[in-house]
């Protein structure tokens, strides 16, 4: 019998050969390992890459330890471990394509995402092609003799498209294409990567992984058909990270499932109240029927987060500048996924640079939150007062037309 997902979490990574006999690994930081003869020397050397101690580079007991666990967590045959989420999206993509080669790349992706496609890979003679993240199976269409990647992202970034993944998949696998997904949304609990055809599943564990907005950290997980070169390229490329980034990877994993369902159950009470505000448009959270690709969440995800947007029915800087300016319990700040709530407002117009495809639908400001851990009475008090500030402005602004 299988165990279950929470037991997981617990047990994932816990090997008596990283733990030493105490219920954590202990934080062991090397650069160089040392060999008594020649023999193990050589030993080590031969088996470097399976996790045996070679040099600090390749990892120690403590990274394996969360390598171990993140693969105990999300499927596939080996985990690469990167200073930053970004850097776990480049480095992923690095290992497999080359000149003359083509990407095809979802139009909502994470904006460092892009920009790596637009400059380093544009440098390097690789050609990307963005599409529509509700595409389907039109992916068929994009297709190249020279596509070498697929690159998805689900719920986009900002705007929460959810994708057909399985589907898209599918038909990449028909043509021998590799399927990367940027899953830090899914976290490896909500969303199960290597079940729906993904090949490889990248984090940035800097946000729920970790959990307490305190590290730097990416993760890509590899299936067996992959794994082996995704290693080797990244080690090639000189990434690694520090024994007590990892260490705390591996302690925010044990929480992950309890922070996630209470991140979960505030970000839908949050949602449900801004969808009766009268300022509100519509609210692009994936577990509501209002948010685009909402059916293949039902289908495919297994719960939620924190993480969501909503839409104004205008766009007015001056007002939103206002509500975003006297938040008590919302920071502003980038990232996401730690134990706080934050808020960031994007203007219409800010979408022309972050999207060449899939266009916005909508004319107004879109806010995005992290609903943290608080109480979720407090934080809807605080938007409450939000909203009465950024009225205050629309109706002073009607008043002087």
């Amino acid at each position: 019998m299988s165990e279950g997902k929470k037991t997981q979490l617990i047990t994932a990574g816990r090997d008596k050969k990283w733990t030493n006999g105490v219920v954590n690994p202990p934080v062991q930081r090397a650069s160089t390992v040392v060999f008594d003869t020649v023999a193990e020397k050589n030993q080590a050397t031969i088996h470097r890459a399976n996790k045996t101690l070679f040099y600090g580079r390749r990892g120690t007991n403590t990274h394996f330890a969360f390598q171990d666990a993140m693969v105990q967590v999300e499927g596939g045959a080996g985990c690469a471990l990167y200073p930053c989420g970004t850097a776990a999206i480049s480095n992923a993509i690095l290992s497999f394509v080359e000149t003359g080669d083509h990407i095809l790349m979802v139009d909502t992706c994470y904006e460092p995402t892009r920009d790596f496609c637009d400059t380093i890979m544009k440098k390097m003679g690789v050609e990307t092609t963005y599409f529509d993240p509700l595409i389907g199976e039109a992916i068929r269409d994009l297709i190249q003799p020279n596509t070498k990647v697929v690159f998805l992202e689900s719920p986009g970034s900002i705007t929460m498209e959810v994708m057909n993944v399985p589907t898209i998949a599918h038909i990449a696998h028909e043509r021998d294409i590799i399927v990367m997904l940027d899953n830090t949304w899914g976290a490896g609990v909500n969303f199960s990567p290597f079940e729906h055809g993904v090949d490889i599943s990248i984090q940035a564990a800097t946000k729920y992984i970790v959990g307490h907005s305190d590290v730097m950290l990416g993760t890509a997980v590899a299936s067996e058909k992959y794994w082996d070169q995704l290693r080797e390229q990244s080690y090639l490329m000189g990434q690694c990270v520090s024994p007590d980034d990892a260490y705390l990877g591996l302690r925010g994993i044990r929480t992950l499932d309890v922070r996630l369902r209470q991140h979960a159950q505030n970000s839908l009470k949050v949602a449900n109240w801004l969808a009766h505000r009268p300022e509100v448009d519509h609210v692009r959270h994936p577990e509501l029927e209002t948010c685009p690709g909402h059916e293949f969440f039902k289908r495919d995800f297994t719960g939620g987060n924190g993480l969501f947007s909503f839409v104004l029915k205008s766009s007015y800087p001056k007002a939103t500048t206002a509500l975003l300016d006297g938040m008590k319990h919302f920071s502003m700040g980038y990232s996401w996924g730690g134990f706080e709530s934050l808020i960031l407002a994007n203007e219409p117009k800010s979408f022309n640079s972050l999207r060449t495809v899939a266009h916005p639908n909508f004319d107004g400001t879109l806010i995005r939150l992290h609903i943290g851990l608080e109480d979720v009475e407090d934080l809807i008090a605080d938007l409450e007062a939000g909203f009465e500030r950024y009225n205050a402005l629309v109706l002073e602004k009607e008043a002087s037309l």
